[in-house]
């Protein structure tokens, strides 16, 4: 049976989704720095759109020429985003409201409103550090964690009960790795993405036209650079974006072998319906993987294989909470007893899928 704030919860994961979608429309648009300040662009609460409004707005900031179209970009971005800061803390009110109610969830919905507000500082930051990488990337996870915790929290309102016998032994970890795969992969595309690397090579299986081409690791992942002035547009050069972009390219091999293992004990399990969902989302987003680079990032393929990362994520946070339920279900019934004894429980007491 569905708890109270179903409804709401999966309002705000469904606009969570959207946050992301728009986030990067906006990254890969060029978009990131079309509002020079924070909240407001241009000093303005929207994109200045008047002569006159324009003209105060490139007095305020000569260093950076007004595009409305990369404004309102970054602003409609930002709006949805305040938004779904706002549906978070009814979600926190209401979890405080209804809190010993049996099944109302309480540190998921503070620890969201928590996030949310640190997302809030990221969004500042990615706007006043110019693009540094290391916020991009940071802000990128942040969002896909928010999106992850509001869907599992969707989940746990939703009241459904995983009655199934318990999970093979190791099918648990198995997910448990597998989803700390994906997050891994998802952070390196987000490090693609904040430095410019997503072209970085444009063929495959090769990347140009050798298995293992000049390659700059140790500028490609200086975690501890300074913040320089400006990084749209990136500053690293060729070898270090190469070696960003093939370990990407490597991850996503890991990530298909896990995932590919995965499903196959999952199907063995007799959890058939989500080895089949889990393969549809890895194949979904090979395809647009490698529809990036054949294509040369189109701006449509590139935020759909953003989603498609996002939709992976949400399938692993599935098959995790599922487990988990299977799990917890099969500890918290009775024991079988001896047959004549009271509260005897037969072994087929759980059924399976």
């Amino acid at each position: 049976m569905r708890k109270p704030g179903y409804r709401l919860a999966l309002f705000a994961t469904l606009l969570a989704m959207l946050v992301v979608m728009l986030g990067a429309y906006t990254r890969l648009s060029h978009a990131g720095l079309g509002c020079p300040d924070w909240p407001g662009c241009y000093g303005f609460l929207g994109v200045p759109m008047s002569e006159q409004s324009q003209s105060l707005a490139e007095a305020r900031f000569p260093e950076a020429p007004l595009e409305v179209a990369k404004g309102w970009y970054e602003m409609v971005h930002r709006y949805f985003a305040g938004s779904l800061g706002l549906v978070i803390l009814a979600l926190a009110v209401q979890a405080l409201r209804r809190r010993g109610t049996p099944g109302q969830p309480l540190k998921l919905p503070l620890l969201l409103l928590g996030l949310v507000t640190l997302q809030a500082a990221f969004g500042m930051w990615t706007v006043t550090l110019k693009l540094w990488p290391q916020v991009v990337t940071a802000h990128l996870l942040g969002g896909f964690a928010t999106l992850s915790l509001l869907f599992l929290l969707t989940l746990r309102l939703s009241g459904t009960a995983a009655r199934r016998p318990r999970p093979p032994a190791g099918l648990r970890a198995l997910a448990a790795v597998a989803l700390a795969v994906v997050i891994g992969q998802i952070a390196l595309g987000g490090w693609v993405s904040s430095n410019y690397a997503a072209v970085a090579c444009v063929d495959l299986p090769t990347c140009h036209g050798q298995w293992w081409p000049a390659m700059d690791f140790a500028n490609g992942f200086h975690l501890t650079q300074h913040i320089g002035p400006n990084y749209l547009g990136g500053q690293l050069d060729s070898d270090a974006r190469t070696a960003i972009h093939m370990t990407h390219r490597l991850g996503a091999l890991v990530v298909t072998l896990v995932l590919l293992l995965l499903a196959w004990r999952l199907r063995a399990a007799g959890l058939s319906r989500l080895a089949g969902l889990l393969l549809l989302a890895l194949g979904v987003q090979l395809a647009l993987g490698v529809s990036n680079v054949v294509l040369h990032l189109p701006l449509a393929v590139a935020v759909a294989h953003n989603a498609g990362g996002a939709l992976l994520l949400l399938c692993l946070v599935l098959i995790n909470q599922r487990l988990y339920l299977a799990l917890t279900a099969r500890a918290a019934a009775p024991r079988p007893q001896r047959d004549g004894q009271p509260g005897s429980v037969g072994l087929n007491a759980l059924p399976s899928e």
